[in-house]
């Protein structure tokens, strides 16, 4: 089977780490009996330094063409003095407009092995954590009516959605708990807002036909509470571009550690976009330091999603499991000063990393 993927390795340390997911691609293609081919392509800052835009009219065409797309990481203070248009945040905007993909699924899984690493209580967080967010990604206020009065001194963003957007993303939350624990959150602001009133009406009018799954709804600001409160609550949470945005990150980092979860962008048809959901951490760029884990769960979830590769997908998270299982830490997984210098040798790198991973594929 041959796949076409475009990588957009981007900002910061996005070239380090796609080329890790790359490789334990390619470790897959070599077990299983698949070819992949890669086209690397060009967006956010690196976009905008050689072509003076964040996401040039060729690289989404390479991307659309492709069969699925990994991305890196956009972005940094370098480019922080441009105009919004230019930042290479409009990037990822522009990719998911143009690329028709529509939600965004994060899980947010807490590996039992980096349990230490999770800032709340054992109590809390009991045996472990596992909650899947689906988040609307092409509509609402980062795709609204924006601007500035002449003076500068007022400025808008509308928050506006369709019921057919509300609809789709609600389908995918709905499906997805019914694959888990069958428990599913719509959140919102319906006490202010009359587009969250807008979701709870959809929602209402949808579950019907889930009638195994069961639904309910949480103000955006009592959902960001309860994450750190009562995450074990949740098992699906649908909700709004911005919403999804804000608590997806939360939920990353009560699961120890931002470098280890990974996302996919998906639409009814065409390629995924997958992509880690930390930053660029242009500090740390190139210093064979950042995480790769997160990246390589992306490709997994490529997979799974866009190639319909089950067995592929789970070989991937079974060697992470074992790796972990085995002690092998990179910094930011790594625990206090003193668990890391229990490490010793098994505190490793960007590159080592993706090697462990792709050598417990291979011996599989």
């Amino acid at each position: 089977m041959k796949m076409n993927i475009a990588t957009i390795p981007g900002d910061g340390i996005g070239p380090d780490i796609v080329r890790e997911g790359c490789k334990v691609l390619k470790t897959i293609g070599k077990k299983f009996g698949h070819e992949f081919v890669f086209t690397e392509t060009l967006a956010g800052g690196a976009a905008y330094d050689l072509y003076g835009e964040p996401l040039p009219a060729k690289t989404l065409e390479a991307c659309c063409k492709s069969d699925a797309v990994l991305l890196g990481a956009v972005g940094g203070p370098k480019w922080d003095s441009l105009p919004g248009k230019m930042r290479p945040e409009q990037a990822l905007l522009g990719l998911r407009s143009g690329m028709k993909v529509y939600a965004n699924i994060r899980p947010a899984l807490m590996f039992k092995q980096l349990s230490d690493a999770c800032p709340l209580k054992k109590e809390v967080v009991g045996e472990g954590l596992d909650i899947l967010i689906v988040r609307e990604l092409t509509g609402g206020i980062y795709f609204g009516d924006r601007g500035r009065t002449e003076d500068g001194n007022e400025a808008w963003d509308t928050e506006r959605y369709s019921k057919t957007e509300i609809e789709r993303i609600l389908k995918i939350g709905f499906e997805s708990a019914q694959k888990r624990q069958k428990k599913l959150c719509v959140v919102d602001k319906a006490n202010i807002l009359e587009s969250s009133r807008l979701w709870r009406e959809v929602a209402e009018g949808m579950k019907a036909r889930y009638s195994d799954v069961e639904l309910s709804y949480m103000y955006v600001d009592n959902a960001a509470m309860q994450l750190v409160r009562n995450p074990g609550q949740f098992d699906v949470i649908a909700t709004s571009n911005m919403f999804g945005d804000i608590l997806s990150d939360e939920a990353s980092q009560i699961t120890g550690s931002i470098g280890m979860l990974a996302s996919a962008s998906i639409g009814d048809s065409g390629p995924g976009l997958y992509e880690p959901i930390h930053g660029s951490a242009p500090d740390i760029a190139g210093k064979d330091l950042a995480n790769p884990l997160a990246t390589i769960l992306s490709c997994a979830m490529m997979l799974r999603f866009s190639f319909k590769l089950e067995k592929e997908a789970r070989a991937i998270e079974s060697a992470i499991e074992a790796v972990l299982d085995e002690g092998w830490r990179t910094g930011d997984i790594a625990g206090n000063s003193s668990q890391r210098e229990a490490l010793g040798n098994k505190l490793v790198g960007t590159k080592k990393m993706g090697d462990l991973v792709s050598q417990k594929i291979s011996s599989m």
